[in-house]
């Protein structure tokens, strides 16, 4: 596997957790019945993921599984939550799903 750029990266940082959400998990559908209490722009979408379900509040770029109790922000974090891999790992799948 070749090197991470720093642009590479800078781009799976910025990208909408919404975007990277439906292009990599199995299943993935917006909550059109919830109502954000702190930020406006958190959506909750429930996915499924390598075998996984999900309860996802996303805003922007980050995450926050409900169930898990853990989030993130970014494209690799957000694989690697979703697939429980490794940094290159996870690079590798963003690189195999044209992110």
């Amino acid at each position: 596997m070749s090197r991470v750029g720093e642009s590479e990266l800078k781009r799976w940082r910025d990208l909408p957790a919404e975007e990277i959400l439906a292009r990599l998990a199995d299943y993935a559908k917006e909550d059109p019945t919830f109502g954000a209490i702190k930020n406006p722009a958190t959506v909750r979408w429930y996915a499924r993921a390598n075998e996984h379900e999900f309860e996802l509040l996303l805003t922007g770029p980050k995450f926050f599984d409900t169930r898990a109790k853990r989030g993130g922000g970014g494209a690799v974090d957000l694989a690697m939550h979703l697939f429980d891999l490794a940094f290159r790992d996870a690079v590798a799948l963003l690189r195999r799903r044209n992110l």
